[in-house]
């Protein structure tokens, strides 16, 4: 009897075993992010989901240093981590693959009962190449860096290098598959962030040859469309702009290439992450990150990488104008919200109501783990139990509700707010009724709002049906108003429950009534959801 070769046994036990993967993956519907009139679900095993993450440090993708990660993990009741996977790390020597920290990565989270979204460190890691190999960074040649007008040369990789495309590219690929291998019937990764922080400081543009033919090209069909721009050349449709633009074009074009590549592998939601500029006073592209998807080029970005599904604000601006202004601007009807990484100091935590009531997918605290390292001043001076707190009682708080919030909000029938610096009230228009918000009053009187004296205040509020709201928050003093032009309207609490959800259904605790609703329905630090019927007479 003849044997067949070992190579060949191996090899029909590969596809074996991806003929099984794939089968047992059809069975179960992949993570997807679904889009309906300008609002976005992402879904996880068929069912909506709101990811309330954290995010490791750089250096923590270690099988070493996970033991103090999942301490953090758990303490802060977060569903879902955001990991870092280095192309170093998985591709030291040019096509030699190692993927042992992914493996050990998948089955603990498994063991913690907590997905991931892996973040691909690849030809940039915040503008830079330090997580891309050796082989690759060390050899400008072959993989050419991003020239200054100056002649000069920056430490950028730049776009236009095929060479480093095509190696990124394959890597990513390899990622793919593998994980479609490991996790294809389960989904304990559910999204990949594709590079990190792309863009360039220190010049607006690429001055080499291929970024000076790209400027003379004509602008691409999709951004015209998107930007109801006229034909012509980038120079001639965007004028000042066009060495920013037409940079943003070239990343975005790379990422994508990327990014597809890996979807036709394994085809789970992917997105990138922006380093932000100012949103009022944001300077000269190249004081920030020019090229990356920085709000004013968010058009550019949506038209050439359509393999993405969302662009994810990186947000350390701790003012409550700027944090706001943020969401508004990256929460479009062409983008879902997803604030994928955030300071992780006491002053951010309340911001999550405020990104949920923008139709937030997630919501996600950079640096949370137990490695003794602080990004001050971006973040926390450092990590400990009251650090993590504020974090950890929101999260507490939401996590029972998150599957009704997404559903909800898929609906557009969920808002929120988080506590301002400088005023101490807020209205939340809702269509058939606004709401008052107050922060730092007493539960019992009128006495006027004079702010917390941490702000920590937030409210969420979503509509269960006709007259019929949910209403949670901390720190916070809920009155609701007739809608405008209505405000001679007579109406009352017909009815308040406090309960809580649990697997998906209200469970009732107690009626709130008297003392407890006649000065508005006032949250202190306890966590506490109330079911509201309003009526009118």
């Amino acid at each position: 009897m003849k044997r067949k070769p070992v190579k060949a046994i191996a090899s029909t036990l590969l596809a074996l075993s991806l003929l099984i993967v794939g089968t047992a993956a059809a069975a179960v519907a992949m993570p997807q992010v679904l889009r309906k009139d300008g609002r976005y679900q992402l879904q996880v095993d068929g069912k909506p989901y709101l990811i309330l993450g954290a995010q490791v440090n750089n250096s923590s993708a270690w099988p070493e240093v996970l033991p103090q990660v999942w301490p953090t993990i758990e303490a802060l009741h977060a569903n879902t981590m955001q990991v870092p996977i280095a192309w170093d790390q998985i591709e030291p020597k040019q096509g030699q693959f190692d993927f042992s920290f992914l493996d050990t990565l998948v089955a603990q989270a498994r063991e913690h009962n907590v997905r991931l979204v892996l973040l691909w460190f690849a030809s940039w890691k915040n503008n830079g190449p330090n997580y891309a190999p050796a082989w690759v960074k060390l050899d400008n040649q072959r993989y050419p860096r991003v020239i200054k007008k100056d002649g000069s040369t920056l430490n950028s990789l730049s776009p236009f290098g095929t060479a480093t495309l095509d190696a990124d590219r394959t890597a990513f690929v390899a990622l793919m598959t593998h994980l479609r291998i490991i996790d294809g019937d389960r989904h304990t990764v559910i999204m990949m962030q594709v590079e990190n922080e792309s863009g360039t400081y220190g010049t607006d543009r690429d001055y080499s040859a291929a970024g000076d033919k790209l400027l003379q090209s004509p602008v691409p069909a999709a951004v015209l469309k998107k930007t109801g721009k006229p034909t012509g050349s980038w120079n001639q449709v965007f004028g000042k702009d066009a060495a920013e633009y037409s940079f943003a074009w070239a990343i975005a074009h790379y990422i994508n290439e990327v990014a597809s590549a890996g979807r036709a592998v394994y085809n789970l939601p992917m997105y990138a992450n922006a380093a932000l500029r100012d949103p009022f006073e944001p300077g000269p592209p190249g004081g920030y990150s020019s090229g990356g998807p920085t709000d004013n080029v968010l058009g550019i970005w949506r038209a050439a990488a359509p393999s993405l599904d969302l662009i994810a604000p990186d947000i350390y601006k701790r003012e409550y104008a700027k944090y706001i202004a943020v969401l508004d601007r990256y929460h479009r009807a062409d983008n879902p919200l997803f604030v994928g990484e955030t300071g992780n100091d006491v002053a951010f935590a309340r911001y999550v109501f405020a990104a949920l009531g923008q139709q937030g997918i997630g919501f996600s605290p950079f640096g949370m783990d137990y490695t003794r390292y602080s990004n001050w001043p971006l973040g926390a001076k450092r990590i400990d139990e009251d650090t993590i707190k504020p974090f950890a009682t929101n999260y507490a708080l939401l996590a029972p509700l998150g599957g009704v919030i997404a559903e909800l909000s898929f609906e557009g029938k969920v808002w929120g707010a988080a506590e301002p610096d400088e005023t101490h009230e807020q209205t939340l228009d809702m269509g058939d009724w606004r709401v008052h918000i107050g922060y730092g009053q007493p539960q019992f009187g009128m006495d006027p709002p004079k702010g917390n004296e941490e702000k920590l205040g937030g409210v969420l509020i979503a509509q269960l049906g006709k007259n019929e709201y949910l209403v949670t928050g901390y720190h916070a003093r809920v009155d609701f108003m007739p809608a405008k032009g209505r405000d001679g309207l007579r109406f009352l609490f017909e009815r308040v429950e406090e309960g809580r959800y649990e697997n998906g259904q209200w469970h009732f605790i107690r009626e709130w009534n008297g003392d407890q609703t006649d000065y508005g329905l006032n949250f202190t630090g306890q966590p506490q959801i109330l079911r509201v019927k309003l009526a009118t007479y």
